[in-house]
Order: C-alpha cells, then structure tokens, then sequence
C-alpha cells in the first residue's frame, strides 16, 4: 500500500490503519498471543500505523505484536504507533509517557495525543498535559503530539494552535457521534475543520467511518466517504479478526468489491461503559425497553431483547453506543 506522510511529521502511514482497542478486555478481550497474532498479520498485510490509549489496556498486544522488529528504523520501514491518554496534568501526563514507554519497550512514541478532548474549556484545563507533551516532544521521546476529539469546534481550534502536529477526529457519513458546542455537529461541519487543519500542515487521520460499527452494513458508503475528505491520511478502524484485515487492505488496494457487505446479523449493541455519562438518552430512544440502569448507574443493553435496530447510536451525545 502507498503510504501517506501525516501532515508536516515525517512520519508516513498505509490509507488503512488498525485501533487496537478492539482486542483489548472492554470489547473482545483476546488472549494475548491471539491478540499480538492480529498485529503482525496486518503487519505482513501491509498495516503500519496502530492506534492504543492509556485507558484501552492494550500495550501488551503491542509490545508482544512488535517483538522481532526493528522500531529505530526509519519511519518508512516501521510500524508507527499512536497512543493517548486522558490525563489533565503534567505529573498525569509524565507517568502516562514513561508507561507507554515502557509497557510498550519503546524508546519514543511516534504519537502522543490527549484523549478525547471536548468543548471549551477541556482544552484549557488540560494545558499541563498539553505542556508536558510538548517538553517531551523536545526532548525526542515523542515525535508529533496533537489532539483526539469528537467535537467540531475543537478540531477548529487546533488549527490555530502551533504545537499541534496531529489531528484525529470523529468522522462518518451519518454524523454519528459528532458534536459541536454542547449540541450535536454534522460531517460536512467536521469535514471543514479538517481541511482548515491540513491546509496548514497538520496531520489528520480519522477515527469511527463506521459510527462505532453502526454502519458497518455500508462497507464501501462507509469507507468511500471518509476516503473522500480532503487532508484525511488514514482511516482508523477497531480490528478483531485477520478476515476484517483483509477486507480493509483490499479496499486499500482497490480490489474489494463495490457490492461487498459483511455480515453483521451476528453483532450486538453494546456501550462502552467507559464512554456513557449515564445521560439516559438512549433508554428513552429504545423502542424495545431493552437498556436499562446498572449498577454503576450507567447505560446497559439486555440482549436477550435487543432488536439491533440502532435506533439508540444516533442520539447517544457521547459515541458511546458501539456495535461488534
């Protein structure tokens, strides 16, 4: 696959790229091995760019997955890797560096990123953390920091702030999970921002072209339009199966065909109890009275009377609704 550099970075990534999180315990939670196994099929696949977080609990994966290869290569001849952390900060920040480092046997991060950044002020009450990445940027521990967002009016604002190398923004053609302010934002709104931020370097890559895999029934619909974005480089998908890492670098190559579409009737709804601010929005959208308050007081979907309609993701305000 022809790889693509993020922005101004030097950094150069495959147009497909594999979110670790998927095989992580909030969602598969694969034996480890099995795990590692995935990362270096999509390796020998052609995948070079993989996406972890602090709070994902998937560095093991990694550093199992990565064992054998040289990481101190050059960028073009490596896997990169991103990670983030939700850290407000400096001292938060700092640990959260030294253990990906670490947990990871790294000597740097290609990316570092803060997690999930909202509306203002969430930008401003994390500037310890922001700092902190940018100081061990300087030192050479980090190569580009930036921010992870699901809010248009962030990813506008981090094209006027300098520091920023990298973009990663929620983008779907259903507007799913996207947000403006302290209400909902549409794609063609998120679309703009990206383009501000690449027009001025920045590098973007994007996260949820299947809303969570509430769209994954469109395969193509979904990856066309992402693929379409101006100033987009790479397309992050949550992977659980070597079948799902061929069908990606197929439709990187240009070989899948146009009326492909998996099969989805096995998948269920799911939230991420990681994710749910415990709004109730979804139970009221159920027309099957089949979410319901657990115990840690956040959303929880009763499968055994699930429809699998969606009709709860497009309302969720926080992406919290999934679908695997």
């Amino acid at each position: 696959m022809k790889k693509k550099e993020l922005g101004n970075t030097g950094l150069y990534v495959t147009p497909v790229s594999f979110g670790v999180l998927t095989v992580g315990n909030t969602q598969l939670d694969l034996p480890l091995e099995e795990g590692a196994a995935l990362i270096r099929y999509a390796i020998n696949k052609g995948i070079n760019f993989f996406d972890t977080a602090q709070y994902y609990e998937t560095y093991p994966y990694l550093k199992e997955g990565l064992k054998g290869i040289n990481m101190q290569a050059s960028p073009l001849k490596r896997p990169i890797i991103c990670t983030k952390s939700l850290c407000l900060t400096y001292e938060e920040m700092e640990y959260a560096i030294e253990e990906s480092l670490r947990e990871m046997s790294l000597d740097a991060i290609d990316i570092f990123l803060l997690h999930e950044v909202r509306q203002d002020p969430d930008f401003e009450l994390r500037k310890g953390a922001w700092q902190c990445l940018i100081d061990y940027k300087a030192a050479g521990a980090i190569r580009a920091i930036g921010v992870s967002t699901h809010h248009v009016d962030v990813a506008e604002k981090m094209a006027c702030i300098p520091e920023c190398d990298i973009l990663f923004p929620l983008i779907n053609y259903a507007s799913l999970g996207i947000r403006k302010g302290d209400g909902e934002g549409s794609c063609e709104e998120m679309a703009a921002a990206i383009k501000k931020n690449a027009d001025v370097g920045k590098g973007v890559f994007a996260m949820k072209a299947f809303g969570g895999g509430n769209l994954t029934g469109s395969y193509i619909k979904a990856l066309d339009y992402v693929s379409s974005i101006e100033g987009i480089s790479s397309i992050m998908v949550g992977i659980g199966k070597k079948e799902e890492i061929d069908r990606l670098v197929e439709y990187a190559q240009g070989i899948l065909s146009k009326d492909y579409a998996p099969d989805v009737t096995k998948k269920r709804i799911h939230i991420d109890p990681g994710d749910c601010e415990g709004c109730g929005t979804c139970l009221t959208r159920c027309p099957n009275k089949a979410i319901f308050w657990n115990k840690r007081g956040i959303a929880e979907v009763d499968h055994g009377i699930c429809l699998t309609c969606g009709y709860c993701a497009p309302v969720c305000p926080v992406r919290a609704i999934i679908m695997w």
